[in-house]
């Protein structure tokens, strides 16, 4: 009687989850298709055009500083003290490279997760509207989870969330 019983225990979980509703979407589909993205994009794109136009100027001021130096260090006449603050100015112009592109990559995915942010909850929420309209105990996403085999009672929700949304 108790191995029937710890039998039937082990099984439980496994006969819960074969008369559970399982359904799918896929988000990035539906992300592409968002019109929030195309203003999202060019406001990015933007974003990111100033930040290359800034660092063109960067760049060129440490180009010039180099230029400037190798002239110095061959003179053979320019004393060390000269050219060791030359080299020490490079350094600094390429450390304020380096912490300028750090710190413009660090804006720009910030910039990116603030514009994407509302476009991705207006998708979960028609998401669950879809997952509760279709009776479904459990919606897999497959942008973020790949789903190896899915069977004939597995429900696609991406068109009825297409519709909630509009697209």
């Amino acid at each position: 009687m108790k191995k029937i019983l710890v039998i039937a225990m082990a099984l439980m979980p496994l006969m819960l989850m074969a008369q559970a509703r399982i359904g799918i979407v896929n988000s990035q589909q539906i992300f592409d298709l968002m019109p929030d993205k195309a203003n999202a994009e060019a406001q990015l794109q933007s974003l990111s055009e100033h930040y290359h136009a800034e660092y063109v100027l960067l760049q060129s001021e440490f180009d010039k500083k180099y230029a400037d130096y190798q002239t110095v260090a061959a003179d053979p006449s320019t004393p060390e003290a000269i050219k060791e603050r030359r080299v020490q100015e490079l350094q600094e112009s390429d450390k304020k490279i380096r912490e300028f592109q750090r710190r413009a990559a660090d804006d720009i995915a910030s910039r990116r997760e603030a514009l994407s942010n509302p476009i991705n909850e207006k998708i979960q929420t028609a998401i669950q509207a879809a997952g509760r309209q279709a009776n479904l105990d459990v919606v897999f996403d497959t942008a973020v989870t790949p789903v190896a085999y899915t069977g004939p009672n597995t429900v696609d929700i991406t068109p009825m969330v297409k519709t909630i949304l509009g697209l």
